[in-house]
C-alpha cells in the first residue's frame, strides 16, 4: 500500500464521538430561539450534556467571560459526589435542571440545561480554568456534564429528543425563514 492510500483511510476515519455516541438534540431549549443542547449517548447509557454547534456561544466569534456551576445559594453543580458502582450521592436532574450559567464578553447569559434525567456523575471543571475549551472543542474537552439516566428510562429518554436528521430540518428551516425578505 502506498502513502496516499494510507492517508485517505486515516483522514476517512471516523472520530471516537462519531464511532460510539449517538448524537441527540433539544432545539430551542424552554422556547429560546436557537439555544440548542446537544446530548452524545453511549451505549452504556452515559450521556454527554454539550452544546450544539448552532447555540449563539458558538456563533459570531462570542468570547465567554465566566462559567457559573452555582444553581443557587443551596445547589452547586461543583459540590456533587458520587461513589461506588452505583454512582450513589450523585444529584439527580430532571429534563429541565439547570446545569451551569455562561455568561459572555457581551455580558448575554446563558442556562445550559441537562435535557435528560438522571445522575449527574461529572461536571467539567476544565472549562471553568480554560473557557475557549468550549467554543474550540464542544463535542469533545468542552463538555458541559456526564449525567447517567437510570436504567429503567435509558430507552425512552431519547424520546424528548431530536435525531441528527430532525433537528438538520430545523436548523434548514430556521435558515429559510431568516433568508425570507419581510
Amino acid at each position: 500500500m502506498d502513502d496516499t492510500e494510507h492517508t485517505d483511510k486515516e483522514d476517512n476515519a471516523p472520530s471516537v464521538i462519531e464511532r460510539y455516541y449517538t448524537r441527540w438534540y433539544r432545539a430551542d431549549m424552554k422556547g429560546k430561539p436557537c439555544e440548542d443542547h446537544c446530548i452524545l449517548q453511549h451505549s452504556n447509557r452515559i450521556c454527554v450534556v454539550t452544546l450544539a454547534e448552532t447555540h449563539p456561544i458558538l456563533q459570531n466569534g462570542r468570547t465567554i467571560k465566566s462559567i457559573n456551576y452555582q444553581i443557587s445559594d443551596g445547589c452547586s453543580r461543583l459540590k456533587n459526589k458520587v461513589s461506588g458502582k452505583s454512582k450513589r450521592g450523585g444529584q439527580f436532574l430532571t429534563d429541565f435542571a439547570p446545569l451551569c450559567r455562561i455568561t459572555c464578553s457581551d455580558e448575554t447569559e446563558y442556562t445550559i440545561y441537562s435535557c435528560i434525567r438522571g445522575r449527574l456523575l461529572e461536571v467539567n471543571e476544565s472549562i471553568l480554568e480554560t473557557p475557549k475549551l468550549l467554543l474550540e472543542k464542544p463535542s469533545t474537552e468542552g463538555y458541559i456534564a456526564v449525567i447517567l439516566p437510570k436504567f429503567e428510562e435509558s430507552k425512552s429518554i431519547t424520546e424528548n429528543l431530536l435525531s441528527r436528521e430532525d433537528f438538520e430540518r430545523i436548523v434548514s428551516k430556521r435558515i429559510a425563514a431568516e433568508s425570507q425578505p419581510s
